[in-house]
Formats: C-alpha cells, structure tokens, sequence
C-alpha cells in the first residue's frame, strides 16, 4: 500500500509536465512555419546570408535611411504575437486570441528583445481572464448591446493587459531570459552543455521535452539566434542521431520483431523526423538510455567545438529539416554532430544488446502501448512497430489501432442527423456481437479529437474528418442505415477485444447516449421498452415533445427533392422548432453531403452553422407513397430534424431501429393513420 502511494505523486507530476509541456508545444508548434519562413529569410538576406539584400536583411542604408528589412519586425513582433494569439485562442477562442495578442505587445514593447516566453504567459493569461470576465454578464446583458459590452471589455481589458505587460511582466521575462542565457553561457564557456543531454534524453522517451524544449530552449535559441546569426540551442533536442544509432543497433544485433521493424522505424525517425519511433525500443531495454545520453552529449560536444547551430527551429527532427535551418557557416559541424551522435548511439546500444540477454519480439507490443500510455493518446506511428491496424486498413480503414477498440465515433457535418442514425445502428450490431461496453457516439466533424478508435463518416466528409483524428482507424460509408462496412468494424471489434468486450473507465456505453438497450434485434429492443436515458414511459414522454401528430403526414405533396426538404422544413417552423434560416441551412446541408440514408429513408438537417437557428428540438415525419428521385436513389420517408443538446436522439434511436427491420419498413408503407407511425417510432399514445 506504501508503494502504491508514492508512486501516484510521481505519475501525477509526470503527467502534469506532460500536460504542461503539450499546452506550451500547442502555442508554439501552430506557427513552426513561421519559424521556418523567418529562418529560410535569415540564412538568405542577412549581411552574412547566402544572398546578403540590405533591404530585406537589415542591414546598411538606403538612401540615408537605415534599413529595417524583414528579419528584425518578424522575429520581434510577428512571432510572439502570433504565439500570444495561439495561446488566448487556446484558452478562449478568438476573443482570447484577440485580448492575449494586446496583451502580447506591451511585453514586447516593455522588453524591446524578442518576447516568446512573455507571449506564452499574456497569452493564456488574456484568454483566461477574459473569459472569466465575460462570465460575469453572461446572460444579463439587454438585446442590441451585446456587441457593444463585448468590443469594449475586450478593447478596456486589452488595454488594462497592454500595461500590465508593459510595467510588470516584461522587466521579469527579461530578468529570467537574462539569467537563462547566463546559464546556458557558463555552460558552454564551461564545456559543460553536452551534459544537458543526462536531462533531455530521458525526458524525451517519458514525452517531458515539449516544456523544456518549447518552453525554455526555442526562446533562448531564437533570442542568440537574432544576436549571433544561429543557435547551438535548436540542436540540443532535434539531433537525430541518437535515436538513428539505437535503431540500427536493433538492425544488427535485434531479435524477432524488433529486429525487423527497425529499418521502417529508422526511416521514419531520420528522414520522417518522428522521434517518438524509437521510444519503444528504449523502453524494451531501458539501459539503452545511456545510449542515446550518449549520443546526445556527443553531438552537442561536436557542436559546440566547431561552433555550428541553427537559425531556427528544426520541427519536425528530420534530417531535412535540421538541415535546412542549418547556418550557412555550419552544414560541416551539424553534419559531423548527426553523424558522430549517431556512431556513439549506436556503439554504446550494440555493447548493450550483446552483452545482455533479451525476447525483443514478445515485448515490442507491450513496450509500444506503454509508450502510448506515457504519451497519454495514440502513437501516428505505432502501426509501423506492431503491424496493428492492418486487417481494418483492408477492410477500407485507413489510420492506427493500438489495442482494443474502446470507443466508435461517427461524425457528419452537424453532429445531428445522418450520425446518429448510423451510430444507433452500428451500437445495435456491436451489442448484438457481444460487446456491449464498447462506446458507439455521433459528433460533428468540427467537434472532433484525437481520442477515438475508430471514425465513421460519409465518404465525402472523411478527408475532413482525417486531419483531427489521425490516429485513429477511419471508414467511409455511403449508406448509413445498412452499409456492408459496418459489418467489418463489428469484426474489428471481435478482432480486437478478443478474450472479453472492451473496458470502458466507469461508463457504460448506454449511459447518456441513444440506443443503449440491449440490441437482440430490433423489434426486442423497442418492446423490451429499455432505452438510453430510461424505460419506455420516459421516452415516451420525451418523443411525444419531439415528434407531435401534427408533424406526421401520410401523403406529402412534393416531387422532388428541393420540395420534399423545403416541406420537412415547414413543419418544424410550424412547431415553432426553428426559423426560416434553418431551412435554407437544410439545403445548404443537402447540397455538400446528401443525407440519404438507404432503407428509402432521408433525414435532412441544417448545417453546423445553423445551430443558432434552432428553437427547440423537433422531427418531422412524412411518407410519399409513390416515391421522389432523391441524388438517383428512390426516397419514401423524409425525417426532418432540428435537435437541442441531443434531445432528438431517442426518436432518432428508433427511427433507425425502424429501418434496419424489413417488416418495419413494410409496416410503415402500410400505415393508414398517423397513430400507427408514431407506435412504430416508440411513442405511446395518451
């Protein structure tokens, strides 16, 4: 029990750097192009660039007047404001963004010296306040003040930030980034920085670097940088070569799956610049941290010897890129620095492995989801070490599955509609498979994250949805009501969670969500009367709210599809559901992904955007008998919706078990009164 409690300390101080460490990287790696474009003018038109320009180096005089060229503005105004934007914008949106940039600029003012850890400070620290202090009137302001309350408590409170920066912050930012670069002088006057590699090494394998590096070593970096025209700082945690060494001496000397995955890691790690490739390798043989100590102290040894750095950040740590920052003076001791970090990595790890006897292909797997869970997410890269992910991608699923599959996404433009009919579906087949405690949800792509195993999207949203969600495993599907896909992930999950359903942390994928009733079959699970959020009274009561009589029609009047949504439409603003806006955002919606379903069912909705047009949650139901040419596919039942915090999902949840049952389906064509509709979607009728 003692153990046990002091190890929680140490994760939790762990992961809080980890955490603290992702949020300074998420200010500063948005804006790494930045970095990169001031970089690229800097090695070219400085006095001692490749192509000196007076005018846009700074340097010299034209006409009389001194030049300001681009390097100084850029490096001194440019880059921290956009950090201090990233970072309000993180904490609160583009109000934040705005407000922390104002407050940005008085640190740059105040200081007069490039101002990255002011800006990550009056970042944050303008988006949070400002936050805080629109919550105080949230709600209480009169119709049509709205945007004058907002502009001015920006414009006041920016201004109040402005001088604060000015006055406060900035005389100790430039106090401790002085004190910093004392530092880091003594040690290379000392011949003392290569054993800042005992630190930086061990900090990247437990993903502790972003706060050293973004935190402390960019800032000081881009600050000699702007003095002496490169920065020995940039290579002290990028260098490639430690890493490359330890990956070829599992080349050599590996055994089993370790062995030959090492090549593919190798490439990806030098050439692709993802370190974290070869973390697992280390984790599996934890001495080889000496090697890759040891690689580290000798390219910053090289370094500081031949008096080579770089002019700005190299992000990723590839070879490119380091090589493109490189000075122009340097491209021989940043050469020599990879190369001899690289021979002393690989040296010190070849004696390790010989010397000492290990089973690298039973503990690559178990090293590699270690490495996952120090990371706190998936690894983008973890597939290249495990195989894992390889029968989704052939069963069209393109992304990393690292583990069981724990929780399913699918995610449309609205989050509303398309989504949670195909969730309602897949969460059935899933239960039916018996794995019930795998989490099936619907999101909007806008709302999406990294955190999800799988993600299903119409074949016209994925490209959009891939970018927020690269790790997981991603299928498109053209019919969300019975596409031949859904099949597939069921024999993912099977796949995956073999030897029991897949554990969730204390939530059952039932609670909270639409259709989480056992799934026997269709026609079960709405007799059984069990449905998410309560019995069959409780739904009752809250779908005779969403769905009304009067929003049912046995025999709709348009012929085409334009028709047939603009009646949807009406009947939700007849119900006082939504305005007119949302209706034009229904056409909007149809006309970038249609939301034909499959079972001749479509269920057209408005767009993200149109959220603000939304009154209340409400569905609309209307059969035409003879059929409308819906985008080349025969439509027989329109479902119109307009839903509120997911209100609209348990009509939603039956409408898909409904569709998904053939003898349903019949049942409905055949219906004569608009009771016999509303029984079918699970109302019960006062």
């Amino acid at each position: 029990m003692a153990t046990e409690t002091v190890a929680k300390p140490r994760t939790s101080m762990r992961v809080g750097v980890q955490k603290f460490g992702t949020f300074l990287s998420g200010m500063i790696m948005p804006n790494i192009g930045a970095f990169i474009a001031w970089g690229i003018i800097t090695a070219l038109f400085i006095e001692k660039g490749w192509l000196p320009v007076p005018q846009l180096g700074g340097f010299g005089e034209t006409d009389g007047v001194k030049n300001i060229g681009l390097v100084g503005p850029m490096i001194t105004y440019l880059l921290p404001l956009l950090i201090g934007y990233t970072g309000g914008k993180m904490v609160y949106d583009v109000r934040g963004g705005v407000v922390g940039a104002i407050g940005t600029m008085g640190v740059i003012v105040g200081a007069g010296i490039p101002m990255f850890i002011g800006a990550m400070i009056m970042g944050p620290l303008g988006g949070w306040t400002m936050k805080k202090i629109d919550s105080i009137w949230d709600g209480k302001i009169r119709p049509g003040f709205e945007m004058l309350v907002n502009n001015f408590s920006a414009g006041i409170w920016g201004a109040l930030l402005a001088m604060l920066g000015f006055y406060a912050i900035a005389p100790v930012v430039s106090a401790f980034s002085a004190g910093a670069g004392n530092v880091v002088q003594f040690l290379v006057n000392n011949g003392l920085l290569p054993l800042t590699s005992i630190f930086i090494e061990p900090a990247k394998v437990l993903f502790l670097n972003n706060a050293i590096n973004h935190g402390v070593l960019t800032p000081l970096g881009v600050q000699q940088s702007l003095e002496q025209g490169k920065s020995i700082l940039f290579l002290l945690e990028a260098n490639p070569g430690p890493g490359l060494g330890i990956l070829l001496a599992y080349m050599f000397f590996g055994r089993g799956a370790a062995k030959a995955s090492a090549p593919g890691a190798a490439i990806i790690h030098f050439f692709g610049g993802i370190h974290e490739i070869y973390f697992p390798y280390v984790l599996m043989r934890p001495l080889l941290i000496l090697a890759a100590i040891a690689g580290g102290m000798t390219g910053i040894a090289t370094l500081a010897i031949t008096n080579s750095g770089l002019v700005a950040p190299a992000a990723p740590g590839s070879i490119f890129a380091v090589l493109a920052q490189t000075s122009r003076d340097s491209y021989v001791g940043v050469i020599l620095a990879v190369l001899l970090a690289t021979a002393a990595s690989f040296l010190v790890a070849s004696v390790i492995m010989k010397t000492t006897k290990h089973s690298d292909e039973v503990d690559l797997n178990d090293a590699t989801s270690r490495m996952e869970q120090m990371k706190g997410k998936k690894s983008s890269v973890a597939s290249t070490l495990t195989g894992a992910g390889a029968g989704a991608a052939a069963g069209g699923g393109v992304g990393v599955l690292a583990g069981p599959v724990r929780n399913i996404v699918f995610a449309c433009d609205a989050g509303m509609g398309s989504s949670a009919m195909g969730a309602s579906v897949l969460r059935n087949k899933i239960k039916a498979a018996g794995f019930p405690d795998v989490k099936v949800t619907n999101a909007s792509i806008a709302n999406l994250n990294d955190s999800y195993d799988v993600v299903v999207t119409h074949q016209d949203l994925t490209e959009r949805a891939k970018p927020a969600t690269s790790s997981a495993v991603h299928y498109s599907v053209d019919n969300f009501m019975n596409s031949p896909r859904y099949d597939e992930i069921v024999e993912l999950v099977r796949g995956s969670n073999t030897g029991g359903a897949a554990a969730t942390e204390g939530q059952d994928a039932g609670a909270g969500t639409p259709g989480g009733a056992s799934a026997s079959g269709p026609a079960t699970a709405v007799a059984a009367g069990t449905v998410a959020g309560g019995t069959a009274e409780t739904q009752a009561a809250g779908n005779s709210e969403i769905l009304a009589r009067e929003s049912v029609i046995l025999t709709g009047s348009a012929t085409t599809r334009d028709a047939a949504i603009d009646e949807a439409g009406r009947l939700l603003l007849a119900r006082g559901a939504v305005d007119e806006g949302y209706i034009a955002a229904m056409h909007e919606r149809e006309e970038s992904v249609s939301t034909y379903m499959g079972s001749y069912l479509a269920i057209p909705h408005g767009t993200n955007a149109a959220k603000d047009h939304i009154r209340k949650s409400a569905v609309s139901v209307i059969r035409y008998p003879e059929g409308i040419d819906w985008n080349g596919k025969q439509v027989k039942f329109v479902v119109g919706v307009a839903g509120i915090n997911n209100e609209h999902l348990h009509i939603l949840s039956s409408i898909a078990k409904v569709f998904t049952n053939k003898e349903q389906v019949a049942r409905l064509e055949a219906a004569t009164s608009e009771d016999e509709v509303l029984e079918l979607f699970g109302k019960v009728n006062a």
